[in-house]
């Protein structure tokens, strides 16, 4: 850690050594907001995870809020209670993470591979309430937009085996992030030119005050 190197050369630090000792040096004067800019750009994971780690520490057993900006859907999803989407430099969204969610017209992705007449098993999800949309590409493949995928996946199973069919492989994608990023820009964060970088801008409050 930072202690036992404490009398070497910054120039000596790795790259997660130094953007801890930065994340230090900006807590000296004990302020009431922490921005940080990328905190964890260029890290390799291990590097990465301590960031996480300091900085979940700092918004569980301090009064610090944190504000910080980042191009990583799981670390806002991690780090941040508020997340805002930035783009082109306008707030187009703000709320929690999982405010963001509901606040696009998503839905869960399941996959399925099934053995029988797919056009009937297709035929007979259609008729589900929690069904947004079903893709049936004919060779035993289906995919279905559904509300709660995980919760929804025995009901889709018994649906198929009531269609004489039987399900071979089936897995689910959880709406996330990129897709809610995606939905209000219309690209994701890689499609972005360098001097025109939409960011993820999320606040860490502390979760008791004094």
């Amino acid at each position: 850690g930072l202690r036992e190197r404490a009398n070497d050369l910054v120039a000596t630090y790795s790259g997660g050594m130094r953007r801890r000792l930065e994340i230090a040096r900006g807590l000296i004067h004990s302020p009431e907001v922490l921005f940080l800019d990328e905190p964890t750009i260029g890290l390799d994971p291990q590097s990465r995870r301590a960031v996480w780690d300091l900085l979940e520490a700092l918004r569980k057993d301090s009064e610090i809020t944190i504000s910080l900006t980042t191009h990583y859907m799981d670390e806002a999803e991690q780090l941040c209670d508020r997340i805002a989407i930035v783009d082109h430099g306008k707030i187009i969204a703000l709320d929690t993470p999982a405010g963001l969610k509901r606040m696009v017209d998503g839905a869960d992705r399941v996959e399925l591979e099934i053995e029988g007449d797919g056009a009937s098993v297709a035929a007979l999800l259609q008729q589900e309430p929690y069904l947004r949309e079903v893709e049936h590409n004919g060779n035993g493949k289906l995919t279905l937009g559904v509300d709660n995928g995980p919760h929804v996946v025995p009901r889709i199973i018994d649906r198929v085996e009531s269609a004489g069919a039987s399900v071979t492989s089936i897995s689910v994608h959880r709406l996330s992030l990129e897709d809610v990023f995606i939905r209000f820009t219309g690209r994701s964060l890689r499609d972005e030119p360098a001097k025109k970088v939409s960011f993820l801008v999320g606040a860490g409050m502390p979760q008791s005050r004094g």
